[in-house]
């Protein structure tokens, strides 16, 4: 019971230092109020506050520069990828669960965006991510990763949304490391030759302008 309170208490000034952020406007980067102020601003022991702050680390909305002070975070989504890796892997139901759960999020994400970029996508764009499939055959490992990530950039930054290929991006890393956890226990490896044909399907399609036949490769549906 004690340790509830303690918890309930740290969330509730992490919630205040957040509010705090706001409400002044603060950027990524700023400087934050020192320990002192905001001990005395929400009324709060140097401790409680440095928990609050390190919790909050953790989530990338603060960036704790020792020596320095506290800076506001970029508030990236790279803290998900750790936690959706081992809940993948700690809560999986056999191996190819461990996987495929992750999977299944992100081609519904992709699924429903990929409507959108077929209204969107250019001959410049369809050419350009034709140049990184040329690349992704015979790739490996974390180049083959790198030209992942960089194929689904390609494909979704025409929709002008800084969140969309970020949150892809946190699934298209997991999936890496999940399968690569899954290869290295000698179960399944990374299936990288279904990926690039499925993206070949899709670029075809699009430069058809074929969307559902785009949606369709891009889930490896019939």
């Amino acid at each position: 019971m004690p340790r509830m309170g303690v918890d309930t208490r740290n969330r509730r000034i992490q919630h205040a230092v957040v509010r705090l952020i706001l409400d002044r406007g603060l950027g990524a980067g700023a400087p934050l109020p020192t320990e002192t102020e905001l001990m005395a601003d929400l009324g709060v022991s140097r401790n409680s506050v440095r928990e609050a702050l390190k919790a909050l680390q953790a989530l990338d909305i603060v960036e704790i520069r020792h020596g320095y002070g506290t800076y506001v975070g970029r508030a990236s989504l790279a803290p998900l990828v750790d936690g959706l890796t081992f809940r993948a892997l700690a809560l999986r139901d056999g191996e190819a669960g461990a996987l495929a759960e992750i999977l299944q999020v992100r081609e519904v994400l992709e699924e429903g965006l990929i409507l959108r970029v077929a209204e969107a996508v250019t001959e410049e764009r369809l050419d350009a991510l034709d140049s990184v499939l040329e690349r992704m055959e015979g790739a490996v490992g974390e180049e083959f990763g790198e030209l992942d990530r960089e194929f689904g950039e390609l494909l979704y930054d025409s929709l002008g949304s800084a969140l969309v290929p970020e949150l892809l991006g946190v699934f298209r890393e997991v999936s890496r490391r999940v399968s690569g956890e899954i290869g290295e226990r000698g179960g399944l490896a990374p299936a990288s030759e279904v990926r690039v044909g499925r993206y070949r399907g899709v670029v075809a399609a699009l430069r058809r302008r074929d969307v559902e036949g785009a949606r369709r490769a891009l889930t490896g549906g019939a």
